[in-house]
């Protein structure tokens, strides 16, 4: 069973994201807020935590519509190719916040390297920011949506951690979440193309 972690009006407790750091290195499953909806992720450099995450959502890693969450700019540049200007300037402006920018990524390591792109999230969450400041990688992240079942982005933490508990290690939570993903945006081609509209405004583009 998956312990609970409770954090009150988001305000980051270092015990609690230490333990849910130790948690994320040796390979275990975490439910956490974001800016938009509760996620599930695991760290992006374990291979036991990233087959857990494909297991239990039935997906292949390679192909899966996953992103990556990552702290600053600076981890940007170790996964995605070199920006141009407008996409440079496009990402200054809406990162961190809702949105999930897939992009053309570099030669990554397994089970990425089938690849040719990637998502990639800064949320804009006290919580969140203060956890990836204490792990050695970008998260792994994946919706708590299932297409097969009626609770879709279920807000309530109660009923998420009910419903997760026997597949994950670790839930972090920060009261109700939301309901409205992030907006996703594909930026490997010449113009931004709109995939889901979502949290984040469209008038970045």
């Amino acid at each position: 069973m998956a312990e609970l972690l409770k954090f009150y009006q988001s305000k980051p407790n270092l015990k609690l994201l230490k333990k849910a750091a130790h948690v994320l290195e040796q390979g275990g499953l975490i439910i956490y807020p974001t800016d938009t909806v509760y996620a599930l992720g695991c760290l992006s450099n374990n291979i036991d935590g990233l087959q857990r995450l494909a297991n239990i959502k039935q997906i292949k890693l390679d192909k899966a519509p996953l992103s990556f969450f990552m702290r600053n700019f600076s981890d940007l540049s170790n996964y995605v190719r070199p920006l141009d200007n407008s996409t440079f300037k496009l990402l200054k402006r809406s990162l961190p916040g809702p949105y999930t920018f897939i992009l053309p990524c570099l030669k990554l390591k397994k089970p990425f390297e089938r690849r040719r792109s990637i998502g990639i999230r800064m949320a804009h969450h006290p919580i969140l920011e203060a956890l990836m400041d204490l792990v050695t990688a970008p998260l792994i992240t994946s919706s708590l949506h299932d297409e097969d079942e009626i609770l879709d982005y279920t807000t309530d933490p109660t009923s998420i951690y009910e419903y997760w508990e026997n597949n994950i290690d670790l839930m972090l939570e920060d009261g109700f979440g939301g309901n409205i993903p992030s907006t996703v945006v594909d930026l490997c081609g010449t113009e931004p193309q709109l995939v889901r509209e979502g949290k984040g405004d469209l008038n970045i583009l």
